[in-house]
């Protein structure tokens, strides 16, 4: 409780990001479709929104050191403001492209400054406590903006008009709070050669991690349509995706922790094949197997991040880990920034299925160079932790704080 009490402005204004931001991806395909876009049209819009993460991941801690937390924090919330309100005056599908990269700025640039705020303020003794909290709240947050999209009416002022709402008011906890502002830490250097050079497993697979959890989330709801789901029922089909992904990360971090983590993601990648091939078949039993295709979807996709991160981390010195982590962020948006408009552009090609079919075919890539790489060197010795670790910006690395361990 004491937990949530200090932390409780930080925490609260990443609900409202959370809840302004995240409904807007799920909103904004649906009410493209609606108002004719075609599936390529709305794919590039999750494009858009990553072209801009990436954006944001990288000026965010510059714009900390020229004008501090706080006013930083302010103006990335006025872009998604922005970003948002701004949709239903200029209905073409490039504008909202530019617009979802104004709101992709806007989510990296508010959780970058929320994380340095954090890892400014908590001390090794709190900072599983603190970490903890966070996930919850982020991941609580993130259910309930896609559970959003069941009683958002589509291509609707008002609709756009309570997201920005939302993500304004992610303004006021942060300006009304007492907290002193921190010291603004440095900022990392992108070098995303890092990845490759400790762990070319590790890079691959978060690339198809963006590749996954991209098309997923931001061309779902083209799928969830084109299968014949109502828009209630596509919002369940994105949260129970997002609720497999929680439910693995305790049993995936287990085995992650005790076996070879490459081992572990070539099952993951195995499994998640498996998930896109009953996804392609769910449909015809109706909406309770799409429901339970998409849990065993995140289940088996959401956790590869984490471990492959944590792979990373077991080849890396301590002063390489932030950067490292950076680095493992580029690679991912790189996935990210691609897969919306690849898995779209086969939808409105060969149907809903084809999206599954290419990341099943990803995944399979992914099982191959696995294999490959557990010939090529041994599993190493001393392991850092496994840890959930969220793709939000280049400092999280920073707030982790990974210290290396000994697994006998």
């Amino acid at each position: 409780m004491r937990m949530l009490i200090t932390f409780a402005a930080l925490f609260l204004s990443v609900v409202f990001v959370q809840l302004g931001s995240g409904g807007v991806a799920p909103l904004d395909a649906i009410s493209g479709l609606d108002l004719g876009f075609s599936a390529a049209a709305v794919g590039t819009l999750g494009s858009a929104h990553f072209l801009g993460f990436f954006a944001g991941c990288w000026w965010a801690p510059r714009l900390m050191g020229s004008v501090g937390h706080a006013r930083a924090f302010s103006a990335f919330t006025a872009m998604g403001t922005i970003g948002i309100a701004a949709h239903m005056m200029l209905v073409d599908p490039w504008a909202w492209a530019g617009l979802r990269m104004l709101t992709g700025l806007s989510v990296a640039g508010c959780y970058t400054i929320v994380e340095a705020w954090l890892q400014a303020s908590v001390t090794n003794e709190t900072r599983g406590r603190a970490m903890g909290v966070y996930r919850v709240v982020d991941i609580g947050a993130s259910l309930v903006s896609q559970l959003m999209i069941g009683w958002l009416t589509p291509s609707a002022y008002a609709s756009y008009n309570l997201l920005a709402i939302l993500c304004c008011a992610a303004l006021l906890p942060m300006a009304l709070t007492r907290t002193a502002q921190p010291e603004t830490p440095a900022a990392p250097r992108l070098r995303p050669m890092l990845a490759w050079r400790l762990s070319p497993l590790a890079a691959v697979a978060v690339v198809v991690s963006g590749i996954t959890g991209a098309a997923f989330r931001f061309v779902g709801p083209v799928y969830g349509s084109k299968v014949g789901l109502a828009l209630d029922e596509i919002a369940y089909f994105l949260a129970i995706y997002v609720a497999g992904g929680w439910l693995a990360q305790l049993p995936v971090g287990w085995l992650a922790d005790r076996y070879d983590r490459r081992a572990v993601l070539i099952g993951l990648s195995v499994a998640a094949t498996a998930a896109c091939g009953l996804t392609i078949a769910a449909p015809v039993a109706g909406p309770g197997a799409v429901y339970i295709a998409a849990a065993v979807f995140g289940f088996a996709t959401l956790p590869i991040y984490s471990v492959a991160a944590a792979h990373a981390n077991d080849f890396a010195e301590n002063a390489q880990r932030v950067e490292l982590s950076a680095a493992l962020m580029f690679l991912y948006a790189l996935g990210a920034i691609a897969s919306p408009l690849a898995a779209s552009a086969l939808i409105g090609g060969y149907g809903p299925a084809s999206m599954f079919v290419m990341l099943a075919a990803s995944h399979v890539a992914l099982v191959l160079f696995g294999l490959a790489r557990r010939r090529a060197r041994p599993a190493p010795g001393p392991r850092t932790a496994y840890a959930w670790v969220p793709r939000t910006s280049f400092l999280i690395g920073r707030l982790l704080g990974r210290p290396p361990r000994d697994d006998g």
